[in-house]
């Protein structure tokens, strides 16, 4: 008898801050209690556009500023409790490679069905239209409804 722990079942989801990708993420948190896995929050960000053409101000930081609007997801999402482990990751990087390579041995990879800002260079849905096509694992895109208040 193996008496190793078996490695968690991994559901890694996309999150940003807007809605649809909160309700990836609600539906993720639901799908892992049920088969008893964890959830991979993970947000990518990359240099603003601007970076490099100005003075940048003094403190400011990119990633810091992510990780904020992923937690408050988390936050908003799970309002009243947490029925498994989140795991939040921030990366720094293009969203779809980012979620691409977190998703490399996941049970399933969750992402909203359009995305904003938070994933900059990328048009709405362009990072989810790559995963569904290149990714190893199955992917689940969620079109979820504006109000993602977990129960």
């Amino acid at each position: 008898m193996d008496t190793e722990a078996e490695p968690a079942r991994r559901i890694v989801v996309g999150v940003d801050g807007s809605d649809p990708p909160k309700a990836a993420l609600r539906w993720a948190v639901r799908q892992a209690a049920l088969t008893g896995g964890v959830v991979e929050a993970v947000t990518a960000w990359q240099d603003p556009p601007w970076y490099g053409a100005g003075p940048v101000a003094a403190g400011a930081d990119c990633a810091d500023d992510v990780a904020e609007i992923l937690t408050q997801a988390i936050d908003e999402t799970c309002v009243r409790h947490r029925p498994v482990e989140i795991r939040p990751q921030v990366v720094y990087g293009n969203p779809a490679s980012v979620l691409l390579y977190a998703g490399r041995g996941a049970e399933l990879l969750a992402v909203g069905n359009r995305g904003h800002g938070g994933f900059p260079q990328a048009l709405p849905g362009s990072a989810g239209q790559h995963l569904v096509q290149h990714a190893e694992c199955p992917v689940v895109v969620i079109r979820g409804p504006a109000d993602v208040t977990s129960e």
